[in-house]
């Protein structure tokens, strides 16, 4: 209905307009098969080294294709940019996600591998907000969440090869009416890619580095075709690396086309595709204590397979091998396997059309598909292989994705008002069989390949299809030169059916399966009423000051059975049901909602730009999964555990004392600390899981004729890792240092580039990311990844 109202009354106001004009005048916990299962108390199984009985669960001369437009990516308001310029003074290839941190303030990126790809251990926050509560969009494609397993998204890494960026924005505010997510609860994501260039021509890249690093780089563009005006490009990269620690390799390879035909000089219509292919043995999370015993190395057993099946043998019977007796726990002996690898691959097409209806009327459809599908794969070893007898097999989550939807928007200019509405609408049908393969007496089974169902039993199969729709109307009225005021709101509606479908956990006895959380049904997220404010003074040229306000609602998370953290996973137990615990927690659940207030100060001129915001941030029907029920029959269940509350601040100054020189530094400040408490036990003043009080980042970037030079380092405090902040992540500092020249024009080829780069230049070793569940106290979930040490890489790229 408001849909339908809006839509008429656009029409109205677009003729009226018109005919005035004629008289006068835009982050779930997601499945991690590969990732252990162990049961646990009382026979409740748990998720990826699963939470134990007090656990909870909480991105010279420049080529053509590296010029930004001004007007499309800058900073303004709440509106933080990263351009193409920025991009540049890092690694070929380094994720978005992690430049954005290394340029930002109030964003924190940490990885376990130098280019920042590996989906599993990547932790993105934006002041608080980790990448699965943030919108995302790529050229007004909803991009989902930005974690691990493409449940209903696909993050930036996978979607685009980074040299096609032209530009990124984060929304650390309140995000934005017009941001097509169900799950922002604070701040948005945008990537804009480059168009086509006008001229034919091309670029390739080669970058070589540490362990065995290759990535090659190459793009071809059309140039006009004809008197129409139509051109593309297309353009391929591949990633390949050693793991820096451990069995395996990471490969990556990519493909992306983008076509763009004028229609006239009424619109345009630009269509992309979009291909991934990310194949990679993983690195094995681990507790602190794992860490700090065992050192930086500490990761997956293979090849040794022997060992691995040693203590696979006590993690199902007891005790510790005798050489680490009081050293490690027998958990821990458990958190071990033999591998875990991942494959994910996606093929992501859109149409856009850009057209201006009237003069003062423009519209925009986005029409998207993607279909993702992945191999999740880990040793467990607490099951056993039947035919061969040992005390481990393999399992493996075949994931399947389909997402289709649109997005429709209208901007109406009207006097002093330009009146902004839209719709979006998608559906998402995802898929898990969850299958188990035997490991033999002399060698298990690999663990990337060879997924023949003949060779399977499936222990359980989950299937979830969601529907979700969003309608948004704003008005940014400009009351006099320099400021305006922006008034809005959003309508979503989400819905989701599913959960397990098939589950075989009693036919499967002899495999030593386990209690596997069965659970099915509908949950539905709605608010007919998300408003957002916004008021922004530019004046005396330099100055701008702004205030945003807005509340936003997070869609119901869904996974596997198996996975903790969300409405229909890892639940309950074999003596209280799963399905028992889901119909309970229908009846009392809410989705999580915020409101969000920033007010900030900006300055810019030619040798400096300076600004400072504070934030506040008001949480409600904060979930979790939590442990209930007596010590004799424990289970777990997701419940409301109450609200938090956040404070901070960012300020940045950039100086540019002489020309080419830039010298930036930031410091943030984050207080988020909760106000409720868990199964009874108070969090009230506890500071907010894996995310640090305290930031401070410096980058130093010189540019001179064709030289360039940049230096940066990042302090990032310590993270609690338990929800009492009994125990927590240390703080670290990690910089890194790249160079590059520009030798210009040598024969046909043109912008000849010699780039050279160290990550982790100072060699430290620190926890960077951090996936999975936090316990309530005690360092107990193996859920720390280890940064990649001192790397370098050097590469060389031309145009042509």
């Amino acid at each position: 209905m408001l849909a339908g109202s809006a839509f008429l009354w656009l029409l109205s106001v677009g003729s009226a307009a018109m005919a005035a004009t004629q008289a006068g005048k835009a982050t779930s916990t997601a499945a991690t098969a590969h990732r252990l299962h162990r049961p646990a108390a009382g026979g409740q199984a748990a998720h990826a080294h699963p939470a134990r009985s007090q656990s909870t669960a909480t991105p010279h001369s420049a080529p053509e294709t590296l010029k930004v437009s001004v007007s499309r990516i800058r900073s303004h308001g709440a509106v933080q940019a990263v351009t193409r310029q920025q991009m540049d003074h890092f690694v070929e290839g380094t994720s978005p996600n992690q430049v954005l941190a290394m340029t930002t303030p109030g964003v924190s990126f940490a990885s376990d591998d130098a280019f920042g790809l590996d989906t599993v251990a990547n932790t993105l926050y934006i002041r608080g907000f980790s990448r699965n509560q943030v919108g995302a969009s790529l050229d007004g494609i909803p991009m989902g969440e930005q974690g691990f397993g493409n449940i209903n998204g696909l993050t930036v890494d996978e979607a685009v090869i980074q040299e096609n960026l032209s530009g990124m924005t984060v929304s650390q505010g309140a995000g934005a009416v017009d941001t097509p997510s169900a799950q922002n609860l604070g701040g948005a994501l945008t990537y804009t890619t480059s168009d086509p260039l006008s001229k034919a021509g091309g670029r390739v890249g080669q970058t070589f580095g540490s362990y065995n690093a290759f990535r090659t780089f190459g793009r071809v563009d059309s140039g006009v075709l004809n008197s129409t005006g139509t051109k593309f490009y297309a353009s391929y990269a591949r990633t390949d690396q050693d793991l820096w620690k451990g069995f395996g390799y990471q490969l990556e390879q990519q493909a992306n086309f983008k076509l763009v035909q004028p229609v006239g000089d009424r619109g345009k219509i630009t269509a992309i595709f979009d291909y991934s292919n990310f194949e990679q043995y993983n690195y094995m999370g681990l507790t602190k204590g794992l860490w700090e015993t065992q050192g930086r190395n500490t990761t997956f057993l293979k090849p040794n397979y022997a060992l691995a099946k040693e203590y696979a043998y006590y993690a199902q019977n007891g005790g510790v091998p005798a050489n680490l007796q009081g050293i490690l726990t027998n958990d821990e002996i458990g958190d071990y396997a033999y591998d875990g690898t991942q494959t994910q691959r996606n093929y992501l097409s859109a149409v856009t059309a850009d057209f201006q209806l009237f003069p003062n009327v423009t519209s925009k459809t986005v029409a998207y598909a993607h279909v993702s599908s992945g191999d999740y794969s880990g040793t467990n070893p607490y099951l056993v292989s039947p035919t061969s007898g040992v005390d481990m097999a393999m399992e493996t989550g075949h994931m399947s994705t389909q997402r289709i939807g649109f997005t429709q928007s209208f901007d109406i200019k009207v006097h002093d008002n330009d009146i902004q509405t839209g719709i979006w609408y998608e559906n998402v049908d995802y898929s898990y069989p969850m299958r188990l393969y035997e490991d033999g007496v002399d060698q298990a089974h690999n663990s990337v390949g060879d997924f023949r169902a003949s060779q399977a039993s499936t222990w359980y199969s989950d299937a979830f299809n969601t529907n979700t729709f969003q309608f948004y109307l704003q008005d940014t009225y400009h009351i006099i030169p320099g400021m305006t005021i922006n008034a809005g709101f959003r309508s979503l509606l989400q819905t989701t059916h599913g959960g397990t479908k098939m589950d075989d956990t009693a036919g499967l006895a002899d495999w030593n399966t386990y209690y596997s959380h069965p659970a099915n049904g509908s949950m539905t997220a709605a608010n007919a009423f998300l408003p957002h404010f916004n008021w922004d003074y530019h004046f005396k040229q330099n100055h701008e000051v702004y205030f945003d306000i807005a509340e936003n609602m997070r869609a119901y998370d869904y996974s596997t059975q198996q996975s903790s953290g969300t409405v229909w996973g890892g639940l309950g137990s074999a003596s209280n049901p799963a399905q028992t615990v889901f119909n309970e927690n229908k009846k009392t659940l809410r989705p999580e909602r915020t409101w969000n207030y920033v007010v900030g100060y900006r300055y810019n001129s030619k040798m400096l730009t300076a600004s400072v915001d504070f934030y506040h941030t008001d949480y409600y029907n904060r979930l979790a999964t939590v442990t209930s029920g007596p010590t004799t029959n424990q289970y777990s269940e997701v419940a409301n555990v109450g609200r938090e509350s956040m404070n901070g601040a960012d300020v940045l100054a950039a100086v540019r004392p002489v020309k080419g020189l830039e010298i930036t530094n930031s410091f943030s400040w984050n207080d988020a600390t909760y106000e409720g408490s868990i199964n009874g036990t108070s969090l009230k003043g506890r500071h907010q899981v894996f995310y640090p009080k305290f930031m401070y980042k410096a980058n130093l970037s010189y540019t001179w004729r064709r030289a360039m030079f940049n230096f940066n380092a990042t302090y990032t405090g310590g993270r609690p890792l338990t929800y009492l902040n009994d125990q927590y992540i240390p703080a670290y500092w990690t910089s890194n240092l790249n160079g590059s020249y520009n030798f210009g024009k040598v024969g046909f080829a043109r912008n000849i580039k010699a780039t050279f780069g160290i990550t982790n230049l100072f060699n430290k070793n620190y926890i960077g990311g951090v996936y999975g569940a936090a316990s309530l106290k005690g360092d107990d979930n193996p859920i720390l990844y280890v940064a990649a040490p001192r790397e370098f890489f050097g590469s060389v790229s031309a145009q042509f």
